[in-house]
């Protein structure tokens, strides 16, 4: 049965019907990503600990940087703080990063017509989902053990992450696509990802921003991602409920950016056989 790419369930609709096919190849590069190392799966939690271990003394320490007015904020509570941020913005960066080339790096996939090409950009977001489910059990932990602790509002989690996932996969396949066009998307997508970790409020609370220009504030106020890390923060870490109008702004473009780059993929897959 075929499904037309406009339809505002057809991308959820490929997913669970080839969703064997899904689980395999997110495997398979989640193996890949660690095969020949030591470790293993475990860096999948060590990478994210240096990480929060470096930005913290270098924005914690040395900056001295908070994200309340409170007194009783801690440079754990900073830290923790950091942690939240990173996980979304890693799991989104590495989608953003990976995705220009997943599928000039499979051209013996693109030659055979029945393969459903989309896979290979949601597997790529899925391997990356894992990194990050795994990171925020960490946090959660260490908010539990070390930080206040969790209440009712760490829930609204399941909320937040959702719509990120669903930027996530309309990015990736939007990119995808792209990139078998244009190959300078995947040499230039780091230093995007670089740039959007500073646009994102992962190292600095978001009442910062007032004090950028009118223009600058629409632009960084625009970005989804800001939202999402402030979100998951009030929630986890200060037990503060979400602003309903973030909630809806996060779904309203999740659902939107999701269907429009599986329509855009869809669109372009005829012509990938001719230019891999």
């Amino acid at each position: 049965m075929n499904v037309s790419a406009w339809n505002p369930l057809a991308p959820f609709i490929q997913l669970y019907r080839h969703r064997a096919l899904l689980r395999q190849f997110a495997r398979r590069m989640i193996e890949v990503r660690h095969r020949g190392s030591f470790l293993g799966l475990a860096w999948t939690a060590i990478t994210p600990l240096l990480s929060l271990g470096i930005y913290t003394f270098v924005f914690g320490f040395v900056f001295n940087g908070r994200f309340t007015d409170r007194a009783t904020e801690t440079n754990l509570d900073y830290a923790l703080g950091i942690f939240l941020g990173l996980i979304l913005f890693n799991f989104l960066g590495e989608v953003l990063a990976q995705s220009p080339s997943v599928i000039v790096s499979q051209p013996n996939f693109v030659k055979k017509v029945v393969f459903p090409l989309e896979i290979l950009p949601a597997a790529a977001v899925a391997a990356a989902a894992v990194t990050a489910l795994i990171s925020l059990g960490l946090a959660f932990l260490g908010i539990a053990v070390l930080g206040d602790g969790l209440d009712r509002h760490a829930f609204l989690v399941l909320l937040i992450i959702p719509p990120v996932v669903l930027m996530a996969l309309g990015c990736a396949w939007f990119l995808a696509a792209l990139g078998v066009f244009i190959r300078d998307i995947a040499n230039a997508m780091p230093f995007f990802v670089q740039v959007l970790v500073y646009m994102s409020a992962v190292f600095y609370p978001l009442r910062f921003l007032e004090k950028a220009p009118p223009l600058a504030q629409k632009i960084l106020f625009a970005n989804p991602l800001l939202h999402a890390v402030e979100g998951t923060r009030r929630a986890v870490l200060w037990h503060q409920p979400v602003d309903p109008s973030t909630l809806l702004f996060l779904w309203v473009t999740g659902v939107v950016v999701c269907i429009a780059g599986y329509a855009v993929f869809h669109k372009l897959r005829p012509a990938f056989a001719d230019v891999v």
